[in-house]
């Protein structure tokens, strides 16, 4: 980065403070940032004749070399959209590690009322509430966790938000109990019922007395006697026991509060009920409370095989 004054001592200062914003913007840079840190506008037009800017878009150079790498690319839409703009829905999903950027055209979101109609962008002016919610992650300002699943779960289909949901839980970014608590805050925004209809059931939970009233007349319509409850069968404390037929069934809450000991605890208790020839089952709260026709049917065809190997 040398001009007509890069031998001075104020001038080797200045370039090596470009070279910092460079290296923290993955290779890119905009023109106000080099007016700001005092090249003058000739110099600016020198160093694009010389090769040493690239323009990406406009206003907007890759450093040194013509050619930027995803994240460069990224940095340099948003610089490309002017203060304030941030990387948002499929893009922003896609830095975050929970989602995949759509090959047509990087996402920012800018102010309202703001113009940019930059080729290879595709740019949402949002309310300043919703630019309130930007942060920076690998130096790249974008929306937050929360606010990039809502505004993803507007187009994904409901097993890929599952799965944008699960990989931001996994990856720590926002758990999904989390994020089906702060789901209030944006009551009546896109993207908000799609969560609530994926979240709800796996929130959902009884209290003990609420689920064993509540699964009591399942039971009876499906053919079985009142079970005992809370009882230790092959040394687990289970929800609903039926000894005479060895069918145990359990009721799942908040499947995401359950951490990896659990989950293998889950597993061994259910492989410990099978090898003793026990015919174990496994409820959401959210099946025995809504969905009572599914848990009756499972109910019935358990009974069925029961009696028939008893």
């Amino acid at each position: 980065m040398r001009g007509s004054n890069d031998h001075s001592l104020n001038g080797r200062e200045r370039d090596a403070k470009i070279w910092v914003l460079v290296r923290r913007q993955h290779g890119a840079i905009a023109r106000r940032q080099l007016l700001h840190l005092g090249l003058s506008a000739r110099q600016v037009e020198r160093r694009i004749a010389a090769g040493r800017l690239h323009p990406v878009w406009r206003g907007v150079y890759a450093v040194g070399r013509p050619l930027l790498d995803r994240r460069g690319r990224w940095m340099a839409a948003v610089l490309a959209c002017g203060p304030d703009a941030a990387l948002s829905h499929g893009s922003a999903a896609a830095l975050w590690g929970f989602g995949v950027e759509k090959k047509d055209a990087i996402d920012v979101s800018v102010p309202a009322g703001r113009r940019s109609g930059l080729h290879g962008l595709r740019v949402h002016r949002r309310k300043e509430g919703v630019l309130g919610e930007v942060t920076v992650h690998e130096g790249i300002p974008l929306t937050s966790p929360i606010r990039t699943l809502i505004d993803q779960a507007t187009h994904l289909r409901p097993m890929q938000l599952e799965r944008a949901v699960n990989e931001a839980d996994k990856l720590d970014r926002v758990s999904a109990d989390v994020l089906h608590a702060s789901l209030d805050d944006y009551r009546g925004q896109p993207g908000v019922k799609p969560l609530r209809e994926l979240l709800d059931p796996l929130a959902f939970r009884l209290s003990d007395s609420e689920l064993e009233q509540s699964m009591r007349p399942l039971a009876r319509a499906a053919g079985l006697s009142a079970p005992e409850t809370k009882t230790w069968v092959n040394g687990f404390e289970v929800d609903f026991f039926w000894p005479e037929l060895g069918i145990v069934v359990e009721a799942d809450g908040l499947k995401y509060h359950r951490t990896a000991s659990q989950q293998r605890r889950g597993l061994e208790r259910d492989q410990t009920h099978l090898a003793a020839g026990m015919w174990p089952l496994r409820f959401s709260h959210w099946q025995i409370k809504h969905e009572p026709a599914h848990v009756r049917r499972i109910l019935r065809s358990a009974v069925a095989r029961a009696k028939a190997t008893s």
